[in-house]
């Protein structure tokens, strides 16, 4: 995993000995003519049972519970004092100025640290327990709400950064810095995929209710960073063709298509003999894959096989392309297929005033398709080898931001605690992990810092994050950062 290294082995002969001298090479053709990149159709055909996306030698580092992921960002931060994190006693202090012992003059974003004042503003929704576990859970997710037994609540997150951008990138690369490879691509580019017409990488950034903040979302969250660029997230759009150009043009047939595609992979591969750059081989990897999406993509996003129990499970806007709900289910058909992993970015989560009625839409947008995921992972028997997650970026402020009345009040940014829960292979569901103060604004129990949680995520996987490096501005990059993580077996099964 060191650039350097992917430049050697890539080389041509010619290359080799011209640049190097004596020393062994050839290996690169040796590539070439295993990944099929440059076959003739009818030996593309017969090889078609080959890996596109193969794994890195030694991956997974040991079994693994699960083959595949699909990750639910909640996108602007859902506030977990409404949501997950139960706090009865807070109607005691409705209006009470957040004391001093709790915020502890910890540092505030730029929307409230000109507040004069930091009245507390207790949930105005109703909680109940669920399922055998008694999980205490808002009436916002009357749906999640069944499916509490199959989930772990992570109520102790923590991360470094307190707002959007900065978090963001932070809860999907290990870093605030720009630039880093996203958690999909890394573990595409370490676990490859198991389906050879269809990137090892989807994302989707469906609609959300116009009554949400919606924060700008960065290529950045699913790109690549330092990796090959093979390994971005490929973003299927909600709108039009799901990729663009995806149909050929009127009078050019698929035996065209693959004619021209076989003249344009021996310029690139006349490029890549003169010059060696290893990203030219991306270039023809991905035209390939694009040749076989024309095929792969339509069956994907075809609901017409799809059950009419199964649909209704998804609700009103599953049919809808670009909702969140079609999302969900195009995910489990990604999954079924083999893709290794999924991301789904759901924006308008940021309430800085007005939360009651905009965290209620968010929710009403996303509640019944995310049970439904689980639920039809579950009944095809996909969330054994399956691992769900979902989450923010951070939390929301247990302070009004703003006026406070008790039907209407605002959250600020929260980095200090929120919740995430994850579902799906190696995790006991049902459980409860980490605990917060009385006014969740400070962790009393099991921290998890994001870059614990990633390091779980991997290890789920049959990753080992201390071990999956690559060699990027001298250091040994890491998803997890150069600091100290660690994996949170407590939540394992």
């Amino acid at each position: 995993m060191n650039p350097l290294t992917e430049y050697q082995v890539q080389q041509t002969r010619r290359q080799f000995f011209g640049h190097a001298g004596v020393r062994l090479g050839g290996l690169a053709l040796g590539w070439l003519s295993a990944s099929g990149a440059m076959r003739s159709p009818r030996a593309l055909a017969a090889s078609s049972q080959g890996a596109v996306h193969p794994a890195l030698p030694g991956f997974p580092h040991f079994p693994a519970r699960a083959k595949s992921i699909i990750y639910l960002h909640m996108n602007g931060a859902p506030s977990q004092i409404d949501l997950w994190d139960y706090k009865p006693k807070l109607k005691e202090y409705f209006d009470k100025d957040l004391p001093d012992s709790v915020r502890m003059n910890q540092r505030l974003s730029t929307m409230t640290s000109g507040q004069t004042r930091f009245p507390v503003a207790p949930s105005r929704f109703r909680f109940a327990q669920h399922g055998q576990c008694g999980r205490w859970v808002s009436e916002l997710l009357p749906h999640t709400a069944k499916i509490v037994d199959d989930i772990a609540l992570v109520r102790s997150v923590h991360t470094n950064a307190i707002n959007h951008d900065p978090a963001c990138t932070f809860v999907m690369t290990g870093s605030e810095v720009p630039g880093k490879a996203s958690i999909g691509s890394w573990i595409a580019y370490g676990l490859g995929s198991e389906n050879s017409d269809l990137p090892a990488f989807v994302v989707f950034t469906p609609a959300f209710p116009s009554t949400g903040n919606g924060q700008a979302l960065y290529h950045r969250l699913w790109g690549s960073g330092f990796l090959p660029g093979r390994c971005s997230g490929v973003a299927l759009r909600g709108v039009g063709d799901p990729v663009l150009y995806l149909q050929n043009p009127d009078g050019v047939g698929a035996a065209d298509r693959r004619v021209m595609l076989d003249a344009l992979n021996r310029l690139n591969q006349r490029t890549y003999e003169a010059f060696g750059d290893p990203e030219t081989q991306t270039r023809i990897a991905q035209y390939e894959m694009a040749f076989r999406m024309q095929a792969s993509v339509p069956d994907l996003t075809d609901l017409s096989k799809e059950s009419a129990s199964t649909l209704s499970l998804y609700g009103p806007n599953v049919a809808k392309s670009g909702s969140f709900a079609h999302s969900a289910i195009l995910a489990r058909r990604l999954v079924e297929r083999g893709v290794r992993a999924v991301q789904v970015l759901h924006r308008g989560w940021d309430q800085h005033d007005n939360l009651p009625t905009a965290l209620k839409n968010q929710c009403e947008d996303t509640d019944q398709p995310t049970a439904a995921l689980i639920q039809d992972l579950k009944q095809r028997g996909l969330l054994d080898s399956t691992l769900v997650v979902w989450g923010g970026e951070f939390g929301r402020t247990v302070y009004s931001q703003g006026r406070l009345t008790e039907e209407n009040y605002g959250r600020d940014h929260h980095p200090r605690n929120f919740c995430m829960w994850l579902a799906g292979a190696g995790v006991r569901g049902g459980m409860v992990y980490g605990d917060t103060d009385d006014f969740s604004y400070n962790i009393v129990e099991n921290p998890v810092h994001v870059n614990d949680l990633n390091a779980t995520l991997l290890h789920c996987l049959g990753i080992d994050h201390q071990r999956f490096t690559y060699k990027f501005q001298g250091l040994d990059q890491r998803l997890t950062g150069v600091e100290p993580s660690r994996v949170v077996k407590e939540v394992l099964a």
